[in-house]
This record gives C-alpha cells, structure tokens and sequence, in this order.
C-alpha cells in the first residue's frame, strides 16, 4: 500500500490536524506494510513526516520514502538519514524545470490513499489534488474545501 500527500506549503500546524491524520492512518492502513510517500518540500511536508514518523514508532511496517524529482538531490546526506528510502522514479528525459509536476503525478499514480490539505483553488498543491481526483483516488482533506 502507498499513501502519499499534497497540501498548501504555507500550511499551520495544529494538534487537530495530528490527530486526524492519525486516526485517518490507525483506520485505513493500520498494521499493514505501508509506504509513505513525501515530496519533502513546505511546512505541510514537514507536519506529514512529523505525523507519520510518530505513526511508525508504534507501526513498525510503515516506511517513510522521500521521492526525489531530481537524480542528484543537494541535501542528499539529510535525506538519507531522515529517511528509509529515496525513490526516484527517472525523470531524465523531462524537463528540469518540470521535474517536481511529474514527481507529483507519480506519487499519486502510486498512491492508495492521498491525504490533502487544499483551501484555495491554484498552486502546486491544487494542481497535484486535482490530478488526484482525476484518478479516483481515495482523498482525505484535513479541511473543508468547495470546489
């Protein structure tokens, strides 16, 4: 199983959100063999990696995976401790510029579950949510949000 994430980088954290994600993971994947799939990138990456690496300390099957859009990654080092894997799925033949869209389809190509936090309707984020939708793709928004 994958579960992935999308949400707005300018993104606050709160102890409500904590435990929603939580509850939401304990429901949909509890002990299975799980990969978490994060992009790395904004404060609502960071809040996800907090949540999920406390979901793992009492779910030893989840595997926390940073899915790189660039072959080199400049804080690789960082990378490589923080977490148990780097995927990356082969975006030599794209455009640089356009590396981290296509990361973004993968991740939710790949995915079973997305957890979002999307409020407004533009950015990277709404973009990825969209894409997600799309695909039929179970989506759990930490937040109300109309379209």
């Amino acid at each position: 199983m994958v579960v992935t994430f999308c949400g707005h980088s300018q993104f606050q954290k709160s102890k409500e959100y904590e435990k929603k994600i939580l509850a939401f993971l304990e429901e949909k994947v509890g002990n299975q063999l799980t990969d978490m799939y994060f992009g790395g990138y904004g404060n609502f990456d960071c809040f996800v990696y907090d949540c999920c690496k406390k979901y793992k300390e009492t779910h030893p099957n989840i595997s926390l995976v940073f899915v790189t859009p660039y072959l080199m990654v400049d804080n690789q080092c960082d990378q490589e401790k923080k977490y148990d894997s780097i995927l990356y799925p082969g975006f030599e033949d794209k455009p640089k510029r356009y590396a981290i869209i296509y990361r973004n389809k993968y991740m939710i190509e790949k995915a079973d579950y997305v957890i979002a936090y999307i409020s407004h309707d533009w950015g990277g984020a709404y973009t990825t949510y969209r894409y997600a939708k799309r695909k039929g793709k179970e989506i759990f928004n930490l937040i109300k949000f109309e379209e």
